[in-house]
């Protein structure tokens, strides 16, 4: 049995070409033109779809009416609320008026920041004018007036020295407070004074003078003196500057 080959070249191509080329372009037209109908498809089923127009209107704030009333605003949800147990400690004693000093005054925040450190024992006796402050810093250097330390024995003053009432201030009657911070050496006398807090400023000068004359017992810690810084106020009153 004998096999038939077909002859296979230029000739045959140029005969199967144009049967080819119509055929692809036939195809290609369609396919165009489904992709093109679907999408006109697609737009027509979409237009039930699409968002309808919104128009804003702006309006001043004078145009608008009052606002709605809240009278009909229902409560807010209520809480229950535990009732705090009585303190049993610290309840404070109501004080009658009577004992109540009507000079009294409270001192503000500003005031009590820059008030010297608290009185731990009277200077004198009968007085109840000068108070020493305990402030100290052991070893031989010279402590800082914000520096606190204790010690086993603090400074006692010896001698005190009532400040010189100013006469312009006599004569205005003025009256006032000058605290003062006075650094007191191994020997027991005043290195150093400083106006610390100062109700009326004129008073400061003879404060200060008054200061650096007094006369203190040295303070002692680890058996040994050391410098310490002791507050004391002094008060001006004019009932004291008059002559008996």
């Amino acid at each position: 049995m004998s096999t038939v080959i077909e002859p296979y070249g230029r000739i045959e191509l140029r005969k199967s070409w144009h049967k080819n080329f119509t055929r692809g372009l036939a195809i290609s037209v369609a396919i165009h033109l489904l992709v093109a109908s679907s999408y006109y498809i697609v737009d027509f089923l979409g237009e039930d779809e699409k968002i309808p127009t919104v128009s804003v209107r702006i309006l001043k704030y004078s145009d608008l009416g009052p606002p709605p009333s809240i009278s009909n605003v229902p409560p807010p949800p209520s809480v229950a609320v535990v009732a705090a147990a009585k303190p049993t400690i610290g309840v404070p004693v109501p004080v009658p008026d009577a004992e109540v000093s009507p000079d009294q005054t409270l001192a503000t925040q500003q005031e009590l920041s820059r008030a010297p450190s608290p009185a731990l024992e009277e200077a004198g006796e009968g007085d109840g004018q000068i108070q020493i402050a305990q402030d100290v810093m052991v070893g031989d250097a010279e402590p800082g007036m914000d520096e606190f330390v204790p010690v086993e024995k603090p400074p006692q003053v010896v001698k005190k020295i009532t400040p010189k009432y100013p006469d312009m201030a006599s004569r205005a009657g003025l009256e006032g407070t000058v605290w003062v911070k006075i650094l007191v050496d191994k020997d027991g006398k005043p290195k150093k004074a400083v106006v610390v807090k100062s109700t009326t400023e004129i008073f400061n000068d003879a404060a200060v003078e008054a200061a650096m004359q007094f006369v203190f017992t040295p303070a002692y810690m680890n058996n040994g003196p050391v410098k310490v810084w002791v507050a004391i106020p002094f008060k001006f009153r004019l009932k004291e500057a008059m002559p008996s």
